[in-house]
């Protein structure tokens, strides 16, 4: 029989995909245009965020980057992939 171990499986989602509170990390940006705004900001591959806000009717949300807060459409969330954190990682 083959097992596979839970503790290395990688859950990877869009970011306009996570619940509040829960964190994950950038892995790419979809789109170009987009990508380079973002990069701009400081939201690069590798930066852990964490869902802070959803407004009422889902759009936008804020997510934490570092230090800061930076607020996104939900459609602009949708074209950027992130990794899913587990429980086993440090905070932001």
């Amino acid at each position: 029989m083959y097992f596979r171990s839970l503790a290395n499986l990688k859950l990877f989602l869009k970011l306009s995909e996570l619940t509040y509170g829960q964190e994950a990390v950038v892995k790419r940006v979809d789109n170009e245009y987009l990508a380079l705004k973002l990069f701009e900001m400081g939201l690069l591959p590798g930066e852990q965020v964490l869902l802070e806000n959803i407004a009422p009717f889902g759009d936008p949300i804020a997510i934490k980057v570092g230090e800061y807060k930076m607020c996104l459409r939900t459609e602009d969330a949708a074209c950027i992939e992130v990794e899913l954190r587990t429980s086993g990682h440090d905070t932001i």
